[in-house]
């Protein structure tokens, strides 16, 4: 059921859990718990890294940070391949998707769009009457829960938005992270395949390398993986917010946290009372499967953008047309982040070493080189 939802699923997971056992309240309560704990030390580190990132010290730990993060996507895609990619049709819609984002930049959404329409049209089966009898005498309920979630979700965004004018950052974030909390299925590597190259090229709010650190950092914090979010909204309004960085900062950090984890409540309490439908729904799961298979193309696309941006010093884009193409430097490889890379490598895709441990021994390998040469 929670993978039928847009945006992070453990975290929906979670909120269903709480709402099984205690409703509308347990819910809230499982949903925010699983949220806030990793929320504040997210919060805390991206403070840290914007009064300190820019320092050599710091610099070279996250050097290393850079070359196993990229290590660790591809350890995700691998794990999602293997989930996903079941039937031959499935790699060819994952290679279709990794050829329309990476060499024709379309929308990501176009692309969930057009895999969840094959999926649909390509699966049969029908739900059973008890279930769809269900689902009908649960209406004027549901439609009742979706318009006072809609405002939960909607009137914060639209108050800071009427409060600092349409074109101020903090605007720009809520509409950026709201339409990821609508089209973006498959867990948190599918939001940052959609969120990292939109944050770096079209933004500007951070650069391809920030980037990369605000996964590495998310990855070595508890709670989810999606706090990166906070970590870019929170960066992205201290720098263009045009006021007292600690209040942009955490007005940044609210937007991004909100717009993300907010809608979740919505699909969930909406969604929970016809699981029983849902899952009867032959098309539905069609529809999931050829998405969560373009996903693994949107998510290739992305360790193919960090590999060019972290191994190499300098990447350019060349279009032709409707092509599109990344071409590095290659007198500008980092033989660094090369050889932290294959060690993480092997430790965590041979040796098996957890997330953690393999982040800490390339920050330290990556400091030991820095010292080294100066």
């Amino acid at each position: 059921f929670c993978m039928l939802l847009p945006g992070p699923e453990a975290m929906q997971l979670a909120t269903y859990a709480g709402w099984r056992l205690h409703g509308l309240k347990g819910g809230l309560a499982a949903g925010l718990l699983f949220v806030v704990p990793g929320a504040l030390v997210v919060l805390a580190l991206a403070f840290i890294y914007a009064a300190f990132g820019k320092l050599a010290i710091v610099e070279a730990v996250f050097l290393g940070i850079k070359a196993a993060v990229f290590v660790i996507v591809i350890e995700a895609l691998l794990r999602i391949s293997r989930r996903a990619l079941k039937q031959p049709v499935h790699w060819w819609i994952a290679g279709l998707a990794f050829i329309a984002i990476f060499f024709l930049a379309l929308p990501f959404p176009l692309i969930v769009a057009a895999a969840a329409l094959y999926g649909w049209l390509t699966t049969r089966g029908v739900a059973s009457t008890s279930s769809i009898a269900l689902a009908a005498g649960s209406a004027v309920a549901t439609l009742k829960t979706v318009l006072i979630w809609l405002v939960v979700w909607i009137a914060p965004l639209l108050l800071l938005a009427v409060v600092f004018g349409r074109d101020h950052v903090l605007t720009e974030l809520s509409l950026f992270f709201s339409k990821l909390a609508v089209v973006t299925f498959g867990g948190a590597y599918a939001v940052l395949a959609y969120m990292g190259q939109d944050v770096v090229t079209h933004y500007n709010w951070l650069t391809a390398g920030e980037m990369m650190d605000a996964l590495g950092l998310a990855e070595t914090t508890p709670g989810p993986l999606i706090l990166v979010t906070e970590f870019v909204g929170t960066l992205a309004a201290i720098r263009d917010g045009g006021g007292p960085a600690w209040l942009m900062g955490l007005l940044g950090a609210f937007v991004a946290l909100w717009a993300t984890f907010a809608p979740c409540f919505l699909w969930v309490f909406a969604g929970a009372p016809f699981i029983e439908w849902i899952n009867a729904q032959a098309r539905l799961k069609g529809a999931l499967q050829a998405i969560t298979a373009a996903v693994v193309g949107v998510i290739l696309n992305l360790a193919v953008w960090f590999a060019l941006h972290v191994l190499f010093r300098s990447v350019g884009e060349i279009v032709r047309g409707p092509l599109h193409l990344w071409l590095p430097d290659v007198t500008t490889v980092d033989w660094r982040v090369l050889a932290l890379a294959a060690i993480s490598a092997v430790l965590l895709l041979w040796r098996h070493w957890s997330i953690p441990a393999v982040l800490a021994m390339a920050a330290a390998g990556s400091l030991v080189i820095g010292i080294v040469g100066g």
